[in-house]
C-alpha cells in the first residue's frame, strides 16, 4: 500500500468510527485482491472500499470502482466470511468512501453496489 493510500484508508476509518461503525479488520487479502476495511454498522458486516482522485477527468473517485473491481471485493469478501464462520449468516453490504482530498468530507457511498 502507498503512504497516500494508508492516509486515506486511516481518515476514512476515523470518519466511520465517529460514525459508530466497529472496526473488524484492515486491508483483507484474498487470492482475488484486497479490501481496505471491514466493520461492523450495528447488525450488518461492511465491506468498504476507500478510494481517491484529485484528478476526476476521466472518473471520480467513486466512479472509479469498475464493475470488475467490485467483482473481485465481491470474491474477498466471499473468502472473508468463509474464513470467518461466525459472520455467514450476518447481513452484508459494500460501501465506497470516495475522497478528493483529505480536507473536503468523504462521500460515503452506502450500498455502493451488490452481488449478483
Amino acid at each position: 500500500m502507498t503512504n497516500q493510500g494508508f492516509i486515506y484508508e486511516r481518515a476514512a476509518e476515523t470518519f466511520l468510527t465517529q460514525a459508530g461503525l466497529e472496526l473488524i479488520e484492515r486491508n483483507f487479502r484474498g487470492d482475488h485482491g484486497e479490501i481496505d476495511l471491514i466493520m461492523l454498522d450495528c447488525e450488518t458486516l461492511v465491506f468498504i472500499e476507500v478510494r481517491q482522485r484529485r484528478n476526476s477527468r476521466f472518473y471520480s473517485a467513486a466512479g472509479s470502482v469498475s464493475a470488475q473491481k467490485q467483482s473481485r471485493i465481491i470474491k474477498t469478501a466471499l473468502a472473508f466470511l468463509k474464513a470467518n464462520p461466525k459472520y455467514q449468516n450476518t447481513y452484508c453490504r459494500f460501501d465506497v468512501m470516495a475522497y478528493r482530498d483529505l480536507y473536503d468530507s468523504p462521500l460515503w457511498i452506502k450500498s455502493a453496489f451488490t452481488e449478483e
